[in-house]
């Protein structure tokens, strides 16, 4: 896809001022459908098509990692209806994300629990993984099923049964067992649809993320928006407990 003549100014931004890993709670599609008189799965569809687009915006930024927060563990409260069509929708799109990925040299990572799922969609994102796993272009974290509380809990788990000793764990070592291990900590943390909270999403990892929050729904997030998020990032001083230098 062209994006260069989509912008609205042209985006001019050091590189090193540019974040790292970028990670999206994808929220408002729900409303999104609701606003055009569609029913809420039309918009978790709309969402799933929107995807693509989000993701050439960041490799045209040059962007290495992105993380998308598809569904929470808490999602699974919805109505089995909606439930559902979203379980379908991730089946239908991730023979075309595979597709996809292969052709834009992407490699896939699923983060979160595979518990619950389907024993056709895990063996399906177990060969999304596999056949992406030496891409290179970009590093998109898939975080679906996730909810932060429980990877931390499971984090415990597993160090507990791989026997290491309470005085050996440190941060390195919990951060070697969550579903986001080989991904940077996120630098910048974007929720559309305006609410203005993490909803268990990377609680461990956003201690110094930037935060953006921003009305517009998921489906209506397109490469202006992007540029708009970009540059306010761009534009914050990040001191990780330091003092400004003067």
């Amino acid at each position: 896809m062209e994006l260069k003549h989509k912008l609205r100014t042209q985006l001019e931004i050091e590189k090193e001022r540019l974040p790292r890993h970028i990670a999206i709670i994808m929220d408002g599609s729900g409303r999104w459908a609701t606003s055009h008189h569609m029913p809420r799965l039309a918009g978790h569809k709309k969402a799933a098509d929107s995807i693509e687009q989000v993701v050439d915006s960041f490799i045209y930024f040059g962007i290495p990692y992105i993380t998308l927060y598809a569904f929470s563990t808490e999602n699974w409260n919805r109505p089995k209806e909606e439930v559902e069509g979203i379980i379908q929708l991730l089946e239908e799109h991730l023979d075309e994300g595979i597709r996809i990925a292969l052709k834009k040299n992407i490699k896939i990572q699923h983060m979160g629990s595979r518990k619950g799922l389907p024993a056709h969609i895990c063996d399906k994102i177990s060969e999304a993984i596999e056949l992406t796993k030496d891409n290179t272009n970009l590093n998109l974290g898939l975080a679906f099923n996730y909810g932060s509380r429980n990877e931390l809990v499971d984090a415990v788990r597993h160090i507990v049964q791989s026997g290491i000793k309470a005085e050996h764990i440190d941060e390195s070592t919990v951060e070697r067992h969550l579903y986001t291990a080989g991904f940077p900590d996120p630098d910048f943390i974007i929720r559309t649809g305006g609410e203005q909270r993490l909803s268990n999403f990377l609680l461990w990892q956003s201690a110094y993320a930037e935060l953006y929050f921003t009305p517009v729904l998921w489906p209506d997030f397109d490469i202006n928006e992007i540029e708009k998020a970009l540059l306010d990032y761009s534009r914050r001083q990040r001191r990780f407990g330091r003092i400004q230098e003067v």
